[in-house]
This record gives structure tokens, C-alpha cells and sequence, in this order.
């Protein structure tokens, strides 16, 4: 069996069990966090939605938001995490197709089915194992879903081809594969904003961008992230999700929590922004 161990506890997060529950606790609990581990329901179905994947120190109480309200609508079985390959490891999409994932919480199991199904739509995805060494952008998010809803199964997908085209086709996929699945499927697009700009121009850059992802017009996002040079890491694994949530019918989108790295660290010099935004119907 693979086995997927961490690349960033004790870097990202803490690498003991009970330190990491303790750290996850405090993001919750944080000014800026969502204060409650279950938030109400906003209409009757979320499909998932944005969270940041920084250090928790600087991004888990932004984090915190999105998963205190899809515990609103109750445990999944699986969650498809689409975050961005930061290193340019492997195949441009790749996929995890079997094995497990390991975090100081316990272990993870991929699901073979429904990552098959999405492979079997969108064929330019390559189950490669080695695309996800030192890749945090899902690894960090894994502590979340364990904190929050305990023992589920996971589909990780990272993109270091995160162009307009394949974001709605691999988000088609993902649609299409989920009608097939029949279970329930929360879907995650692992990304940050804006990056190492002072706090102000981080916050403008960023409200520009998260518009154009309440409208759900993800050419719109790729378009004003290019011209107003706005360095969102995830924007691909964003473009998925609109993609994804359009097919489905999941036209409702909420901005949870918007801050910067600024507002954690308190040094507004160079920031990092991160939003909790949140697909549902």
C-alpha cells in the first residue's frame, strides 16, 4: 500500500497528535476564526468551497470558517481536494488514485472508486504518487477534515497546469464523476491569494478577485488575476470548483472570511491573503 507521509508537520502545523488538536482548537477559537465547530446551514446542499492552505499559525482561523459550516450539512464520505502543484513535481494534473494519507491524526484512505471515475473523464489526469511528495497544498487541509468530520476517505488532485481550459475541464469531470459517485462529496479548492504585497493592497487585490468568484465567472478571475498581476497560487484548483459547482447547480456562493497574513502576524509589510468562501445550493 502507498503511503503518503507528511512533508510539513511540524513545519505548517504541529507534529504531535496533541499539540495539532490543540492548534486546530485555537483557530477555531481565534478572533478570527469562526468561533463554533458547526456553523447553520445556508440553503439546503453545499458542495464545498475555497480554504487556504498556509502555515495554521497565519491561515487556520480563515481556514477554520469553511469547514465549521460544511459541518453544518452534516459528514461526507469522501472530499476532493484540488489544490496547485507549488513545486512542478510530476504530471501537470495528477491524481492519487489508492494508498493512504498520513497526519499526526491517524491515516486517511484514498478513494479508488471515485478517483477512478474522474480519471475516466478527464484523461490528461496521471495517477502519480510522486507529483504529491512535498506538495502542501492538500496535506494541509487533511488535519481539518479529520478534525472536523473524523474518518472520511479523500480524492487529492494537484495542478501545475492551471490554465482556464483545464480548470473547466477537469471541474466538468469532477461534476460528472459525482453524479456517478452518488454518495456525498464535499469538494476543496486549496488556495491562497494574494501574496507578499503590504496589507492594504493585498485586501484591494483580493476583493477583486473573490467577486469575481461570488459571480461564479471563473474566465472573469483569470482575467483580472492577470491584469492586475493578483498571485493567487490555486487559481486553477478555484477555476475547478466554479466549473464544478456551474454543473452541478450549486449557483450559490458566500465569502465566509477574508484576511491577511498581516492580521495574524500582525507585520503588514508583506502579506498573504487567505478567504473562506463557501459553494452551496
Amino acid at each position: 500500500m502507498r503511503v503518503r507521509k507528511p512533508a510539513v508537520a511540524g513545519y505548517f502545523y504541529e507534529s504531535g497528535r496533541e499539540e495539532l488538536l490543540q492548534q486546530i482548537d485555537w483557530a477555531v477559537k481565534h478572533e478570527l476564526g469562526p468561533k463554533a465547530l458547526q456553523m447553520p446551514k445556508l440553503g439546503g446542499e453545499a458542495l464545498g468551497g475555497v480554504a487556504p492552505h498556509a502555515g495554521y499559525m497565519y491561515s487556520g482561523p480563515v481556514a477554520a470558517w469553511l469547514y465549521s459550516a460544511l459541518a453544518g450539512y452534516g459528514k461526507p464520505d469522501v472530499f476532493v481536494i484540488v489544490g496547485p502543484n507549488h513545486y512542478g513535481i510530476g504530471a501537470p494534473v495528477a491524481i492519487m488514485k489508492s494508498g493512504v494519507w498520513e497526519t499526526p491524526l491517524g491515516r486517511v484512505e484514498v478513494d479508488r472508486e471515485l478517483a477512478e471515475v474522474i480519471t475516466s473523464h478527464f484523461k490528461e489526469v496521471e495517477d502519480d504518487f510522486y507529483a504529491f511528495s512535498k506538495e502542501h497544498s492538500v496535506e494541509v487541509q487533511v488535519p481539518f477534515i479529520q478534525y472536523y468530520f473524523g474518518d472520511v476517505k479523500i480524492v487529492p488532485i494537484v495542478m501545475w497546469r492551471q490554465t482556464l481550459s483545464t480548470s473547466r475541464e477537469l471541474g466538468r469531470a469532477i461534476a460528472k464523476a459525482l453524479k456517478e459517485y452518488g454518495r456525498k462529496a464535499y469538494v476543496i479548492a486549496s488556495s491562497d491569494f494574494n501574496h507578499y504585497e503590504p496589507h492594504d493592497i493585498t485586501t484591494r487585490k483580493d476583493e477583486m478577485a473573490i467577486s469575481k468568484i461570488l459571480k461564479l465567472d471563473e474566465a472573469g478571475l483569470f482575467e483580472i488575476s492577470s491584469k492586475f498581476d493578483i498571485s493567487i497560487c490555486g487559481i486553477g484548483p478555484i477555476g475547478v470548483l466554479i466549473a464544478a459547482a456551474k454543473e452541478l447547480g450549486y449557483t450559490n456562493v458566500t465569502l465566509l472570511k477574508h484576511a491577511t497574513s498581516g492580521d495574524t502576524s500582525g507585520y503588514k509589510d508583506e502579506t498573504v491573503g487567505y478567504a473562506s468562501i463557501l459553494f452551496y445550493r
